[in-house]
């Protein structure tokens, strides 16, 4: 009995084992199963919508649209949330794939997606030794699935898709362009979102000129970009790129000796914000934003759909070269500075009770800031968004508010009223700029304003103001080309009237030259042009009369309305530095006139080309014409207005220069034919500056025209405007890969005109005698 009752003891120890057994594989094989099905529902959308072939070789990215400069740099982007441009894994340096693998994914080289050795590690202990997700799986979150949930069941569901994902990505694409998406989709903060972006903001560099330290500071924020912040948290940041860096020491990526050198380097950033408001050519992105958006609508999609500007990721390829950018920039800057000092130091409220409007009276002074306030971006919120009554809003220019005002020494925090900051605005001068070369019409430069984020109006296209004498020579381009003057060709300078019933005027225009004196002595055209003497203009207006003139202008490109009238001769006309700069390329390019070019191709997201641009030229002056008045401006330069450009800075009389121009003297030698201009009061100052393959304008002037210097020796063209050109050319011609010429302009094979009147030329090295700039001439508005 008791061997029979431990044989059956024996026996049902065996089947209590054998369902153990037989427990333990079904429970294996259960959950094998769910974990199977767990990943078949996620792959059939189960727990949510999954990802499809066409999605996987197109991920829906919002991508900035991109404006490239004609040396290949970024001159800006446009986007809305997502300031994100990608980059390909060829452009990427080596040190930012050894980082990111050495920190986030050793064997991403050997795994499809999922690393199941880091998998087993993570569930082994709890996550303690690192998390198990792979660069795929980093990008399939990123790509494919939402904000990772606290709960912890839809979490597993969340992490069976972003595997799923993972795998299919790994079939898709290459290991290479698998890290590039991943880099390029991040989020680096500050409007950094993916690589090339960050690296430009937090370095200033594109990704291939990114050093080991800085990649892997770039690396180490993958991990939490808002956390690790070299701006917030430098301390953090530091030592989480110094683990990066030892983790590329621990693959052997870098030597100990590399390690040890770089860990001990401070972060030491170099910030660039992509701000629509920062950066370099503001005035031209936002140029270029208008006409992008005429482009946009004219030209849709095969679809019939509209491209986005600010997520199609458009390439938008610019004449603008980055380099000249930068030196027309700084040379409007550093002039600019030192004009304004000088405007404060003549219109303080104790020497002007109107500053800074001069020779207002009171009322008229409240007129014009009453009218400045209704064209307030304030003032039309308040009416036209919230309803506001006038006199309500009226009160509320006159209540003190917080604001940052701009300063040339940097944006000030102050308290003020609206109004007080409006006169405040006033007071400073404003310039604009462009640069072009005239056988292409490619512009190269564009500087509309002193600060774009303050006074956002473009004085290169929007705003147009009267051009002074630098319209003079379109009336001696007339001359010469209807009536065959030659430069030697003299005229009489005595005041000449012209008579008031050819134009219904009340009275004869009889203009002065600057000062009102008159030599009474025969001048030949090429000196009167120099010295812009106004009598001998008058004289050639007279006799070819104004229509000539006005058809000319408009075949010079130039759209303006431009009145009837005689006084247009000594400039009355507004006009903007674009159309400028347009018609006195035509005098450079031998006659042809080609319109100003900004944008030569736009291409999508995958380097379609979607546009090319067409030159636009058209015959308007003879060769010889043009020839003939490139040679007369080059009299500018050389004796007249303009030859300050020549001397050395050693005479007495170039006081005033030596006290105000930074960059002063410039010495130049080669040839530059040239044309001050100043308005009347000194209200506006301008110079057009040309060598054979650049043509070049600047305006300089005040909001309102009763914000000028009292006196022509700062207000005239030549020391306003001049010295902008004279240290943008002098950059320009320092850096020889430009291309800049200081040639001799080419004359035509035949050339029948005396060009040198019979003169003696100035010998090398003696100095040629300044003679006051005439611009002004004290014309009236007689006409």
């Amino acid at each position: 009995m008791a061997k029979k009752a431990a044989t059956n003891k024996t026996n049902t120890k065996k089947t209590s084992f054998k369902k153990y057994i037989i427990g333990f594989w079904v429970l294996y094989f259960l959950g094998a199963l769910s974990v199977l099905f767990i990943f078949l529902f996620a792959s059939w959308g189960v727990f949510g919508p999954m990802p499809d072939f066409r999605q996987l070789e197109n991920p829906e990215t919002n991508l900035a649209s991109e404006i490239i400069s004609s040396d290949g740099e970024t001159l800006g982007k446009f986007y809305l949330s997502d300031n994100r441009t990608p980059v390909k894994f060829k452009d990427l340096p080596l040190s930012i794939e050894q980082a990111l693998v050495a920190t986030e994914d050793i064997r991403f080289y050997e795994h499809s997606g999922i690393d199941a050795r880091g998998t087993l590690r993570a569930v082994t202990y709890l996550g303690k030794r690192g998390g198990a997700s792979t660069i795929t799986q980093q990008l399939a979150k990123l790509l494919f699935t939402e904000t990772a949930s606290t709960n912890r069941i839809k979490r597993v569901l969340q992490k069976a898709k972003e595997w799923v994902i993972a795998i299919r990505l790994e079939r898709q694409y290459t290991k290479q362009e698998i890290m590039a998406m991943y880099l390029n989709m991040y989020d680096f903060n500050y409007n950094a979102d993916g690589i090339r972006t960050a690296a430009r903001t937090y370095f200033g560099v594109e990704p291939r000129d990114l050093k080991i330290e800085q990649s892997a500071m770039l690396v180490g924020m993958l991990k939490n970009s808002s956390y690790y912040n070299p701006f917030r948290r430098e301390k953090l940041t530091l030592d989480r790129r110094n683990t990066v860096l030892f983790q590329m020491f621990n693959y052997d990526y870098i030597s100990k000796q590399e390690k040890d050198s770089l860990q001990k380097l401070p972060l030491e950033t170099d910030y660039h914000s992509e701000s629509h408001n920062a950066g370099i050519a503001t005035y031209f992105r936002e140029y270029i934003r208008s006409y992008m958006k005429d482009w946009i609508n004219e030209n849709p999609k095969e679809d019939g759909e509209k491209y986005n500007l600010y997520l199609d990721g458009l390439k938008i390829y610019a004449t603008i070269d980055s380099r000249m950018q930068e030196f027309a920039e700084k040379a409007v800057n550093d002039h600019m500075k030192d004009l304004q000092k000088e405007y404060f130091v003549q219109n303080t409220p104790k020497r002007n009770s109107t500053t800074p409007f001069v020779n207002l009276s009171k009322a008229e002074v409240n007129g014009l800031l009453k009218r400045a306030m209704k064209q307030s971006e304030r003032w039309r919120h308040m009416k036209y968004d919230l309803g506001k009554p006038d006199d309500e809003i009226e009160a509320s220019f006159k209540e003190k508010v917080p604001m940052q005002v701009f300063s040339w020494e940097g944006e000030i925090d102050t308290v003020m009223t609206p109004m007080d900051s409006i006169r405040y605005y006033k007071s400073f001068l404003r310039s604009g700029m462009m640069s072009m070369e005239p056988q292409t019409g490619h512009v190269k430069a564009w500087v509309g304003g002193i600060n774009y984020k303050h006074f956002k109006f473009d004085m290169v296209k929007q705003g147009k103001r009267q051009v002074g004498s630098t319209f003079k020579p379109f009336v001696y381009a007339t001359a010469v080309d209807q009536l065959h003057l030659a430069p030697c060709y003299e005229v009489p300078d005595v005041t000449h009237c012209i008579d008031a019933n050819k134009y219904n005027n009340p009275k004869p225009w009889c203009p002065r030259n600057s000062g009102g004196e008159t030599t009474g002595e025969m001048m030949a055209l090429k000196d009167a042009l120099a010295n812009s003497v106004n009598t001998v203009t008058a004289t050639l207006i007279d006799r070819i009369g104004p229509a000539p003139v006005i058809d000319l202008v408009h075949k010079l490109g130039i759209d303006s309305e431009i009145p009837e009238v005689p006084s247009i001769a000594l400039g009355t006309p507004d006009v903007s530095v674009y159309e400028m700069v347009g018609a006195y390329g035509t005098f450079a390019n031998q006659g042809v006139y080609v319109k100003p070019v900004l944008v030569t191709r736009i291409e999508d997201k995958n380097g379609t080309v979607l546009f090319e641009y067409k030159p636009e030229s058209r015959d308007v002056l003879s060769s010889e014409v043009a020839y003939t008045m490139v040679e007369m401006m080059k009299g500018v330069t050389e004796s007249g207005s303009g030859v300050r450009l020549r001397t050395t800075g050693a005479d007495k009389w170039n006081k005033v220069y030596q006290e105000i121009i930074t960059g002063y003297p410039w010495d130049f030698k080669n040839p530059i034919a040239g044309k001050t201009g100043t308005t009347q009061n000194n209200s506006d100052g301008w110079f057009m500056g040309i060598v054979p393959n650049l043509v070049t304008g600047v305006w300089v002037g005040g909001e309102d025209r009763s914000v000028h210097f009292r006196s022509i020796a700062y207000g005239q063209g030549a020391s306003m405007a001049l010295p902008i050109w004279a240290n943008y050319m002098r950059d320009c011609y320092s850096l020889e890969e430009l291309e800049i010429s200081d040639q001799d302009f080419t004359p035509p094979e035949e050339m029948t005109i005396d060009l040198n009147c019979g003169k003696r030329i100035v010998e090398e090295g003696e100095q040629p005698i300044e003679k006051p700039d005439t611009d002004d001439g004290g014309f009236t508005s007689d006409f």
